[in-house]
């Protein structure tokens, strides 16, 4: 199946599994879908994630949701910068998501990272989502 946003793909899969209360997700991997994988963990919002490979090269990683007290950790994730509209931000124009409660995921030359780790990193990039 091809997919024109296999990002927001992934974050619809996460939403929807976290309404039905489901333990894991899982979704076809890839690079970028790692990484942002990669951040979603070092800021608590997922428990982890594991790659899973078949005989055809193909693979897939399998999301360890997290919830406390029955409630979802993730109360909100949503796609900003999309195929047909890309979203950029400078380092002074970096999004604060929910007055900095939130986390906003950005493709930056240095990787993909948290809002807070390019503004210390004194770069911008593509906002790829946002997470509160």
């Amino acid at each position: 199946m091809n997919l024109n946003d296999p990002l927001g793909d992934m974050l619809t899969r996460i939403r929807n599994a976290q309404m039905r209360n489901k333990t894991s997700v899982m979704t076809p991997a890839s690079k970028l879908r790692g990484f942002v994988l990669d951040v979603l963990k070092s800021e608590g919002y997922i428990r982890g994630y594991t790659e899973t490979k078949f005989e055809n090269n193909s693979s897939e990683y399998s999301i360890e949701l997290k919830y406390l007290d029955r409630d979802p950790v993730i109360r909100e994730i949503k796609r900003v910068s999309r195929p047909g509209r890309r979203i950029y931000a400078s380092v002074k124009n970096i999004p604060k998501v929910a007055n900095g409660l939130g986390v906003a995921i950005l493709s930056t030359p240095k990787g993909v990272m948290a809002d807070h780790e390019a503004r210390s990193s004194n770069v911008g990039g593509e906002v790829l989502c946002q997470v509160f």
